[in-house]
């Protein structure tokens, strides 16, 4: 009698093929010196790539250093980072620009992006109008991050929420850019209002 192994049998049993996670895009915005290159370093799992040059003294007269006078360099193009979230979901972080001159190249980073995260520096709120404007014009979700800067913000949620005219879908938090977690469950958020937009958008809402 001959033995025929099933396809189940034995140490070389057919297993299916691991499939990559699913690659999504998130962006991160904000204003001069609030802390969108400190968030991607502090979450990313690989070394970030930057794109920082030294703050000239025609740049110092032009951006307002008053709330980050040790801040020596700028981002200039982009930071990006990446993070798995689990074996099915990997974020491709891209940091923007704050400066209004680098404004242009806002277009190329956001295109293809499921969200982003708008960092605010509450002492600045006006720093982050054009990113919150941004997003709403080009109707891309997002959600809002106030960076608590020295343990603290100057105004609270309610206020804020007000200056920036978000609607009660808009997510609005405090936290920390320099503390991986607390990075991780903004970029969550981020997530999370993506998908029940998507969601609505699906049902028809």
């Amino acid at each position: 009698m001959v033995f025929v192994p099933s396809p189940t049998h034995g140490a070389h049993s057919a297993t299916a093929v691991e499939q990559p996670p699913l690659p999504v895009k998130l962006v991160i915005a904000g204003g001069f010196g609030v802390g969108k290159t400190t968030a991607v370093g502090a979450i990313s799992e690989i070394r970030p790539l930057t794109t920082e040059a030294a703050i000239t003294e025609v740049a110092a007269g032009v951006d307002d250093l008053r709330h980050t006078p040790h801040k020596t360099t700028t981002t200039v193009a982009m930071d990006f980072g990446c993070l798995t979230i689990d074996p099915t979901l990997k974020l491709y972080l891209f940091g923007t620009p704050g400066q209004e001159r680098f404004g242009f190249m806002w277009d190329d980073l956001v295109q293809g992006a499921l969200g982003g995260l708008v960092i605010v520096d509450t002492r600045r709120l006006d720093d982050c109008y054009a990113a919150v404007d941004y997003f709403e014009h080009k109707s891309i979700p997002f959600a809002v991050a106030l960076n608590a800067f020295d343990g603290e913000i100057e105004h609270d949620l309610d206020e804020v929420r007000w200056a920036l005219d978000l609607t009660e879908q808009v997510p609005l938090f405090v936290f920390d850019a320099r503390e991986t977690g607390s990075v991780r469950d903004a970029l969550l958020a981020v997530l999370d209002v993506a998908l029940t937009r998507a969601e609505r958008a699906a049902a028809g809402g």
